[in-house]
This record gives structure tokens, C-alpha cells and sequence, in this order.
């Protein structure tokens, strides 16, 4: 028994102990987080990414999202946007864009484009963005840079009404509008005109 030390033999057995605690503890922490972290990436692989289309190409991003609401494709729209702020910065308007968005995630969610009605009421600043492309770039000396997503909404359908005091204000004739777009009276009464037959007025 000599050279025998309880130290030396206490040494032997608690080293292997701690590393049995030690990996004991790892593999609770994995099992505990790993369920965490297949859900977290099961969510993040279901999230709808946003595109554009279908109907109005490169502008309108929306995410496909399954609707709450009952026979969404049976459904009829009439809606009226009211739009009254110019583009920032001669950034793209971001009103158009919502109207674009409109029509192309209700056309993905199977709602026919016949049964989309959509008006675009447009009056105080925006009213100078509604006039040709030729004329534009002479007042302004640069681009229309809403100019080719107006001629995609008008091409879907979309009908775009001028309130006639704005142009009227900003010295614009109806003949200096973009081809397509209709002189008002007003933004009020083309609102009530539109709304008597039966069109929405979006809320924001």
C-alpha cells in the first residue's frame, strides 16, 4: 500500500465524474433547445415572401396569405382610392403602388379581374403627376418617375379621375391629362358620384 494516496485515488474518480456531468448537461441543453429550433425554422420556411404581379409586373409586392374570410373568389370590389400627396423626393408615389398591390393580391388570391373595380380619385399635389409624359418633363425637366406604373394601372383597368379645382388651381386642362385619365368636377363629387354606385371609399 505505499505510495497509496487518497488524494491520488479521489482524482481518478472525480475527473471522469465531472466530464459524465458535464456531457450529461450538454445533451439536456440540445434536447431541450433542438424542438425550439426545427419550430423556429419550420416558421421561418412557411413566411410568404412578397413578388409582384400578376396582373401589374414589377410594381403592387404582396405575399400570398390564405384568407379568414369566406369565398374570397366569389366576391365583387368596387373601391375607391383617394389620393391627394405627390411623390417625395422623386421617389416612386407610394399611393399608386398601393393601388397596384390592391388589384394584384386579390387577382392571386383567385378573385376574377372582372369583379376588381378600382378608381383612383386624385387631387391636390398628386394632380401635377397626372399629366402627359411630354409635358411633365417640360415643366419639370426630369422623368416622370410614376408615369410607367399610371399607364399599367390604367392598362389593368383602373380608373383614374382628376378633381377638376386642383387642375383648375395648378393650371392643368383636361387635354394635358395622360391619355385615359378623366376630368372631374371635383374630388368631391367624383367621390359621391362613385360611391352612389356602390364603390367603397378606402379607409387609409
Amino acid at each position: 500500500m505505499s505510495g497509496f494516496s487518497a488524494g491520488a485515488f479521489c482524482a481518478t474518480v472525480v475527473l471522469p465524474y465531472n466530464d459524465l456531468i458535464s456531457t450529461m448537461l450538454k445533451n439536456l441543453i440540445l434536447a431541450v433547445s433542438l424542438p425550439f429550433t426545427l419550430v423556429s425554422t419550420v416558421i421561418q420556411a412557411k413566411v410568404p415572401e412578397f413578388t409582384t404581379g400578376p396582373v401589374i409586373k414589377n410594381y403592387g409586392q404582396n405575399a400570398p396569405i390564405a384568407n379568414a374570410l369566406p369565398n374570397p373568389e366569389q366576391q365583387s370590389f368596387k373601391i375607391i382610392f383617394d389620393i391627394s400627396e405627390g411623390s417625395q423626393d422623386d421617389k416612386l408615389n407610394a399611393n399608386y403602388n398601393t393601388v397596384a398591390r390592391y388589384i394584384n393580391m386579390h387577382a392571386r388570391a383567385g378573385v376574377a379581374t372582372e369583379n376588381i373595380k378600382v378608381a383612383m380619385i386624385v387631387h391636390g399635389k398628386a394632380t401635377a403627376e397626372m399629366v402627359s409624359s411630354e409635358l411633365y418633363k417640360k415643366q419639370h425637366n426630369k422623368d416622370d418617375v410614376n408615369d410607367e406604373l399610371i399607364q399599367a394601372l390604367l392598362a389593368a383597368g383602373v380608373d383614374i379621375y382628376v378633381c377638376g379645382q386642383s387642375a383648375s388651381y395648378y393650371q392643368i386642362e383636361a387635354k394635358d391629362l395622360k391619355p385615359g385619365i378623366k376630368m372631374a368636377l371635383s374630388a368631391m363629387t367624383a367621390n359621391q358620384l362613385l360611391q352612389q354606385q356602390g364603390y367603397i371609399l378606402n379607409p387609409f
